[in-house]
């Protein structure tokens, strides 16, 4: 994984992404800034701004950087694995090269796409390094698939089916040879069932000559347009050029392009919260080496029945309803300060005309948490559907079609069962509580 920066660089920088396979999710609405950190350290050392060696005072300088910033945010990060591995790798690094611990500091810079003509932008990219023309030259166009996961969350399945879910805590939407791409649910409001994203974790692994392992990871109030180490592509690759991340609103919208892999993933903060949007080939949805093991990829194979609400059921007792009525029929409880239906669902109506799934979303997610920037995020939803959904008679989900072709038609097994199901939670404890 580009080790060629210098054995004591290359492994700082992996310590923090090691740290974060060990234990993935520290508490998700921490404020702690070390991935800040990190980014800013990368900056300062490689590229351009990369020091003609590293035992020059540069390199030093930028040390006495990062450890001040660890120090800043100190109180905030205690318990947190990546901060803790930095905190003792830029001790370990200081030693080895002799750095002070007093002296200049090095302001931190952004890091800059490499210019025209670099090796990482170049259009000859391996052919491997293109999905379409590597993976299918001699067949027809792949199938493309969707996933989505958005509002009190909503999910919408590689196989279209729509499931409205409790999952709180951390949870693995995408598993397979690939990418891996995590979640972790937090409350809207202390003491309710309403949860939506707060974090937000993409692995891309390395993959041949195209890309070397990238992290992305988006928090709230936190959608960087680069990866944890700063850089804004595959790495030093020749084909780094077939992943690449694009800024289309800052700190709102944000595109992954894996063109390796044929993937194309949508990442937005509405309000405090986050929204996913993935485009797909079947072949890469289904490159997993144990089908079995599988149970908590949620894009998948959608959410455990323990952890389903009944959407219908919900939409239905809440018709015609005031407020009052809908805290003892509603499958979760609502917020102090919520929507009367009517206004529910004008405002919904605004955004959605259509009263499909997404419509009924955002009436669900207004009447169980007051905050009017869920209608935006079931609109924002569609919109992605809209633009990475291959099929275009799919874009709208209704009640009728809750009976999609899904396990048993897609090949996948049935619903887990008691043990299976057990072991599902024990896992996803470990996730929290990691």
């Amino acid at each position: 994984m580009g080790m060629g920066r210098g054995a004591g660089r290359s492994a700082l920088g992996f310590w923090p992404t090691l740290a974060f396979l060990l234990c993935s999710f520290p508490a998700a609405t921490s404020p702690c800034k070390i991935l800040k950190c990190n980014s800013e350290f990368w900056s300062a050392t490689s590229g351009s701004h990369a020091p003609a060696s590293d035992d020059t005072p540069e390199f030093c300088a930028a040390l006495r950087s990062y450890a001040l910033c660890t120090r800043r945010t100190a109180r905030t990060c205690r318990g947190d694995l990546a901060y803790h591995s930095a905190v003792h790798g830029i001790e370990d690094l200081m030693s080895q090269h002799n750095c002070s611990k007093d002296g200049p500091t090095s302001q931190p810079r952004l890091r800059t796409l490499p210019p025209a003509g670099d090796s990482q932008e170049r259009s000859d990219s391996p052919e491997i390094c293109h999905y379409e023309k590597s993976f299918h030259k001699h067949s027809a166009t792949p199938n493309y698939t969707h996933c989505g996961l958005f509002g009190d969350p909503h999910l919408r399945t590689f196989t279209d089916r729509f499931q409205t879910c409790k999952v709180q805590g951390a949870w693995p939407l995408i598993d397979n040879n690939y990418l891996n791409v995590q979640v972790t649910n937090t409350p809207v409001l202390p003491g309710s069932a309403a949860t939506a994203t707060s974090k937000l974790t993409i692995i891309f692994k390395n993959f041949q000559e195209c890309v070397d392992q990238k992290v992305y990871q988006a928090e709230m109030d936190e959608l960087p347009a680069a990866f944890v180490d700063g850089s804004k592509n595959g790495g030093d690759k020749h084909g780094a050029n077939s992943l690449k991340i694009t800024e289309k609103v800052s700190g709102q919208h944000v595109e992954i392009q894996a063109k390796y892999i044929g993937t194309t993933i949508v990442v937005r903060q509405v309000g405090r919260y986050l929204t996913f949007a993935v485009r797909m080939p079947e072949e890469v949805v289904n490159a997993v080496e144990d089908w079995d093991s599988q149970g908590l990829y949620l894009c998948l194979r959608g959410c455990p029945l323990n952890q389903q609400i009944d959407f219908q059921a919900f939409h239905t007792n809440t018709e015609g309803t005031g407020a009052h009525r809908l805290a003892a029929a509603s499958p979760a409880p609502t917020a102090p300060e919520t929507f009367p239906y009517e206004t529910a669902v004008a405002k919904c109506k605004e955004k959605l005309p259509v009263e499909d799934l997404y419509y009924q979303a955002c009436v669900f997610d207004l009447l169980t948490t007051g905050d009017v920037n869920f209608t935006l995020a079931a609109y924002y939803a569609l919109e992605d559907v809209k633009m990475l959904h291959s099929n275009k008679d799919k874009l709208h989900l209704y009640e009728r079609t809750q009976d999609l072709p899904g396990r048993a038609a897609a090949g996948l097994p049935l619903a887990p069962q008691p043990l299976l199901g057990a072991l599902i939670l024990l896992l996803a404890l470990l996730l929290v509580f990691c």
